[in-house]
């Protein structure tokens, strides 16, 4: 795994806007090809192999918070642990997730936290640097690669969503006024539209509930069936018509067993699980178990907001509106740093596939939302 200087396209915005990428620089710098990363075949083999062990660990930890029952620690409100619970006994449909390693090509990757819900940096990942890599690098290196079959895999498992949704009109929701999140949902309609879905955008403010027929609608009264939210589930269920969702038969993506993986309360679950996993770090939910050295993260938080790490050095933390719901503290291990720039890789999970990765540098030791996105290959 190298960090290597490139040469930026100079017309690089131009072709970033003409496939949709129209947040490339929001907060100053966001992809950032004046450097790459370079990996080995076998380096992009490792992390295919953590990925998808941790997918399987991540589903057996989930199983085992339902049938256990082990729900106190995740601040889920009660009324919707039903709602779970059908949604697993179901087996409803999951289309993505991201999880965060740390990791320098050498030992095991490290799984800092699983973005099970609402993960985002999907369009950097998926389309953004596959052009760079056939413009940038494969010129020169023509057997170059990238570990990248993200836009594919999406097509294909719309193609199997679509064969179990008792439509194949489905209403894909975020909130409008973010541009970040409104261009990755349209690259999610563009994927789910390939695979043969009807998909319809909608603001999350403009999801309405019919009470006389007693069904979620659109703007234009049309019934949702299956919605998409680019908007995590806890905040669904805090807003007003959060508690229709109990009962209701509208199918959901991710479904609501997903809760239970985007919330950082599953680490400590993983860890009493899998202990000693190589690809783990000892999490618990009482920070007694470390003296120094240790990471307190709330379980619902966002971007890196309210994270503390401890070390001998100090406390580094990052302000936010987080916490109140709790915390977990898991064993501090450093990203790696190359050239000042501290490094997280993003390995993502498409169905129950891995499907590629997407590296994000910040000179922060936690990664936040301006952290810069760097392009990747392999040789």
């Amino acid at each position: 795994m190298i960090r290597k200087d490139m040469v930026p396209r100079p017309d690089w915005p131009q072709k970033m806007e003409e496939l949709g990428f129209s947040f490339h620089s929001i907060d100053g710098i966001y992809w950032d090809e004046r450097n790459c990363y370079e990996f080995t075949s076998a380096e992009i083999d490792t992390l295919e192999e953590a990925t998808s062990e941790l997918h399987e660990m991540c589903v057996k930890a989930a199983e085992h918070v339902i049938d256990s029952r082990s729900y106190e620690r995740f601040a889920i409100p009660e009324e919707y642990i039903p709602l779970i619970e059908r949604s697993w006994n179901d087996d409803e449909c999951t289309l993505f997730g991201r999880f965060d390693f740390s990791w320098d090509g050498r030992g095991a990757p490290k799984m800092l936290e699983y973005n099970a819900d609402t993960p985002t940096s999907l369009i950097e990942a998926s389309v953004a640097q596959w052009y760079w890599l056939q413009e940038v690098v494969m010129p020169k290196q023509p057997r170059a690669d990238q570990f990248n079959s993200i836009h594919e895999k999406m097509i294909e498992r719309w193609k199997e969503i679509g064969e179990e949704l008792p439509s194949k009109t489905v209403h894909f929701a975020c909130i409008s006024d973010s541009e970040e999140d409104v261009g990755n949902l349209e690259y999610l309609r563009d994927v789910a539209m390939q695979g043969g879905i009807d998909a319809k955008f909608i603001d999350v403010a403009d999801i309405g509930w019919d009470a006389v027929a007693k069904r979620f609608a659109d703007e234009a009264s049309n019934e949702i069936k299956t919605l998409f939210k680019l908007y995590p589930w806890e905040w669904m269920v805090r807003e007003a018509f959060g508690r229709n969702l109990i009962g209701n038969p509208m199918r959901v993506i991710e479904p609501a067993w997903k809760m239970l993986l985007s919330n950082k309360a599953i680490l400590p679950v993983l860890w009493q699980l899998f202990p000693e996993h190589p690809n783990l770090l000892a999490t618990f939910y009482e920070p007694q178990k470390f003296a120094t050295d240790f990471v307190k993260k709330p379980i619902l938080s966002r971007e890196g907001a309210n994270v503390t790490i401890t070390t001998d050095k100090g406390e580094i933390t990052i302000p936010g509106e987080y916490g109140a719901e709790g915390f977990v503290y898991q064993a501090y291990h450093p990203l790696p740093v190359y050239d000042g720039s501290h490094t997280v890789i993003g390995s993502w999970i498409i169905g129950d596939e891995p499907a590629g990765i997407g590296i994000r540098e910040d000179e922060s030791p936690v990664t936040k939302n301006t952290s810069r996105f760097l392009p990747h290959y392999f040789v």
